[in-house]
């Protein structure tokens, strides 16, 4: 699918930020997050190394253009789960934690994501939004435009089987897509929005990996570390920092 098809309504996901790392005197986007809290994003483990500077921005869509709308916070805190091995994707744990300098100014532009409850997983098949400026198509370019794609959900004893991902994914992961299409590279970090019953967002996962496969390949899904599975530790890491 080209940029187009996939292309969003301008600041439809008012919770995605996209974190970006400083090289000589710029910033460049390296992934994505969702702001859960007026002080809190969240985004993936292997999306921070220590020694690089980072800032959030929020309030954004095109990354080649001054919108207006953006707010750019530094992290003063960046936590990555303690079990995360930026060496081992498939060992699971891939889930961090930024605290901002301040708390946002929230707009109709930036607003709050919804969490899950602990525990809770989703059911196969059930269709979730995939959001990012990753390369969502086979392409091997970055759109500069916030990018969404429909992508169902796959359950782990399908994703686990041996034609599938097969060891390489945990009952903590979700994998999405797979049947037809997935989000190629995506957008290490960015959320996986799925519309709940109560009918409010909720960012049920956060990019991990997709693998050393060519996009879209038939049983090799995106792979997304399932938040449910983290409500404990998002919970306790914000109220001990």
């Amino acid at each position: 699918m080209d940029e187009k098809s996939n292309s969003v309504n301008p600041f439809s996901w008012p919770w995605q930020v996209s974190l970006q790392a400083k090289k000589g005197i710029s910033y460049t986007h390296t992934c994505g997050g969702a702001l859960i809290d007026p002080i809190w994003i969240l985004t993936a483990g292997k999306c921070i190394t220590e020694g690089i500077k980072y800032r959030i921005v929020l309030g954004k869509y095109d990354l080649t253009l001054t919108e207006g709308s953006e707010q750019y916070i530094e992290p003063i805190k960046m936590i990555a789960h303690p079990m995360f091995n930026p060496k081992c994707l498939t060992c699971g744990f891939d889930l961090a934690l930024l605290k901002l300098s301040w708390p946002v100014v929230f707009t109709d532009k930036i607003r709050l994501s919804c969490l899950p409850s602990a525990g809770e997983e989703l059911p196969d098949n059930y269709t979730c939004v995939v959001t990012g400026w990753g390369k969502l198509n086979g392409n091997g370019l970055k759109p500069r435009k916030l990018q969404q794609t429909l992508l169902p959900a796959v359950d782990y004893n399908t994703c686990s089987r041996n034609d599938w991902w097969g060891t390489k994914v945990m009952d903590t992961m979700i994998c999405v897509g797979g049947y037809s299409k997935n989000a190629c590279e995506g957008d290490p970090g960015s959320p996986l929005n799925c519309f709940g019953s109560d009918g409010r967002w909720y960012v049920n996962g956060v990019g991990s990996f997709l693998g050393p496969v060519k996009c879209n390949t038939p049983k090799k899904p995106s792979v997304y570390t399932r938040v449910s599975a983290f409500k404990g530790w998002i919970n306790d890491t914000m109220s001990s920092n």
